[in-house]
């Protein structure tokens, strides 16, 4: 029997939809039946099969969409998630969950018991799938510590394209921070995807020492999982392109992994296993031509027709609130 392909809808028609969730969409194999924006011609752009709105409930309304994404500003989240989950469709929502914990709280509440994700792409990067299977197969011995660095440019007129854009990240009322709101929950997320060993404790301290905005435009966090791992973490808007920006480690007795160029929303990278006894560097293959976000979008396209999703709301809220309680103290 041919299974037809999976339908999704968007909500939220700007770069990251357009240049990645659209396209890991189609990659898939799924069909993109409709897309919302406030600009139509944003919407039209995506060239759905059915329908481009700009009323969330039209979107809403067909029946051929199975799933939503939503990648709208962060304190829109919890509205959008609110409306989709009440017209029974299952969703997935870009990260973080929302721009303030409160709203944080009242999405994970809103969603209630339909299938509901937040959207963390890292988590589906081959390179990072093949490092969780490598730790729970013992291949590192005992796991010490992870070490992350992410970063990228982001002045304050930043645009993907060189065209006039809104900035929205650097907006403390829409984004909820600069780039510990944006970049650092993917390292904390993604912690206890490598180790299956949630960060337990976690210290933040921020800068805002190159670019003029109001909000951060750098932060290092330091932490320990459950189960005793240390963590280390840069992320940055402050730290040029092409300098190495993208690094990920994970540090055992046996052995340690090196990711290079892994962090982000693209394909590839590289994944170097060093050997503790010898000092022997050995190349780690996997599937450099798997977006992370084709990946993504086929996992939660399996839990919607009877799969499995393995990251509850109620975790994501739980990493949330860590999060937002060390930014606090600084």
């Amino acid at each position: 029997m041919t299974v037809r392909p999976f339908g999704w809808g968007v909500v939220g028609c700007g770069w990251v939809t357009r240049d990645h969730v659209v396209p890991a969409i189609r990659a898939a194999g799924h069909r993109l039946v409709g897309a919302c924006d406030s600009d139509p011609a944003a919407a039209r752009a995506l060239a759905p099969d059915r329908i481009a709105a700009t009323d969330l409930h039209e979107l809403l309304d067909h029946h051929e969409i199975e799933a939503v994404h939503v990648a709208t500003p962060n304190h829109t989240h919890a509205d959008v998630v609110a409306a989709v989950a009440k017209a029974g469709r299952p969703v997935l929502c870009e990260k973080p969950l929302a721009a303030s914990l409160p709203d944080a709280r009242r999405l994970v509440d809103a969603a209630g018991g339909t299938l509901a994700g937040a959207a963390f792409d890292q988590r589906f990067h081959p390179a990072h799938r093949r490092i969780a299977d490598l730790v729970a197969a013992g291949d590192l011995g005992t796991v010490t510590a992870v070490r992350i660095v992410y970063g990228c440019w982001l002045p304050p007129g930043w645009s993907p394209d060189g065209r006039p854009h809104d900035n929205w990240r650097i907006d403390p009322a829409r984004s909820g921070g600069g780039a510990l709101a944006d970049l650092a929950p993917h390292g904390v997320d993604l912690i206890g995807v490598l180790l299956g060993d949630d960060l337990a404790e976690l210290t933040v301290r921020t800068q805002r020492r190159v670019h003029p905005y109001g909000v951060d435009d750098g932060a290092m966090l330091t932490g320990v999982t459950g189960g005793g791992v240390l963590v280390q973490a840069h992320v940055s808007f402050n730290t040029a392109d092409p300098l190495p920006r993208r690094r990920l480690e994970v540090v055992g007795t046996r052995a340690q992994l090196v990711a290079a160029d892994t962090l982000g929303q693209t394909a590839g990278g590289t994944l170097t296993r060093l050997d503790a006894e010898t000092g022997t560097a050995e190349a780690v293959p996997f599937d450099t031509g798997m977006s992370p976000f084709t990946a993504q979008a086929q996992a939660f396209a399996d839990a919607v027709r009877g799969g499995d999703w393995q990251w509850p709301l109620t975790r994501d809220l739980h990493l949330y609130e860590l999060l937002h309680t060390a930014a606090e103290r600084t």
